[in-house]
């Protein structure tokens, strides 16, 4: 055998010595003075950390370093006193400052104006908000609110909405019932030129009980009366001049009809209700018995 040391040997031999220098240099470390206190906080500091956020209580203790905070301004004189609240009409005072996170226990001090603002931008009736700090005490709240537009009618459920189409409400309160019906999926979008184009045509708009878009691609309309009009996808503007001329030459709207397909640019197809469509019937039985009848009589001439 060999009295050469094996590799292995040496590797061992090498790790021995570098655990015992780590280990001396351990035992004769000389901490200073406080810094077993201070690691002790540390390692507390560090452990409830650990277990705030294995046990997800995170927000919980930052709500609470929130409000202790909060609580030292007041102390301090930056208690919010006043809330100056402007533009709103239909959203309540309470409902603004719930929104905008504002209690008896906020501070200005500690109020974030930028957070403050996207809870009120979470309400759908504010179109915009600006939240201005007045030290030492003083919160100034401006809003714009959406105005209600029209009603939205969605799987038989109406709602309120705005131009944009933002849905303000999922019920109408009845100051609103007398506002433009919109009704199908897309409506509450696309409702806004729709009602400007049908605007241009008074005539027919004072007329107009609701407009239903079909496919989301064009759009019908039922008449007061309970006549519907089929208005084509493109070009929608020509069918309602069509309409307004036959309305006014023809008084068309006025017959006893129940349907005006407008959809096709070369012709008006009408179809009458069944009550004249069997008068009609009856009226043409009648002409053609008394044509029979007539050419019986030349015959026997």
């Amino acid at each position: 055998m060999s009295d050469t040391p094996s590799h292995g040997w040496l590797a061992s031999n090498a790790a021995f010595r570098a655990v015992r220098r780590w280990y001396t240099a351990i035992i004769e470390f000389k901490a200073p003075r406080g810094a077993g206190s201070s690691a002790a906080a540390l390692l507390l500091l560090a452990s409830a950390s650990y277990g705030a956020v294995k046990g997800d209580h995170v927000q919980d203790i930052a709500d609470q370093l929130q409000d202790i905070c909060n609580q030292a301004a007041i102390t301090a004189g930056f208690g919010i006193t006043e809330v100056a609240l402007t533009g709103q009409h239909e959203v309540r005072r309470e409902d603004i400052l719930a929104f905008a996170g504002v209690t008896e226990r906020s501070s200005l001090l500690f109020l974030d104006a930028a957070k403050t603002r996207a809870g009120l931008m979470t309400n759908p009736w504010v179109a915009d908000a600006t939240v201005l700090k007045l030290y030492p005490s003083r919160l100034r709240i401006e809003i714009k609110e959406r105005t209600p537009f029209a009603l939205w009618q969605k799987a038989g459920q109406f709602s309120l909405i705005a131009a944009d189409g933002t849905v303000l409400e999922t019920h109408v309160p009845q100051r609103f019932a007398a506002l433009p019906q919109l009704v199908g999926a897309g409506a509450e979008r696309a409702g806004q030129e729709f009602l400007a184009l049908l605007k241009q045509y008074p005539d027919i708009a004072d007329k107009v009980d609701a407009a239903v878009l079909v496919a989301e691609r064009r759009w019908n309309l039922h008449l007061k009366t309970g006549l519907e009009v089929l208005l084509p996808e493109d070009a929608p503007e020509r069918a309602l001049a069509t309409l307004v001329d036959l309305e006014r030459t023809k008084k068309l709207l006025a017959r006893d009809i129940v349907a005006v397909d407008l959809r096709l640019a070369d012709r008006v197809t009408v179809r009458q209700s069944d009550g004249a469509a069997a008068v009609r019937d009856e009226q043409v039985k009648a002409l053609e018995k008394a044509r029979k009848a007539k050419g019986g009589k030349g015959g026997e001439a």
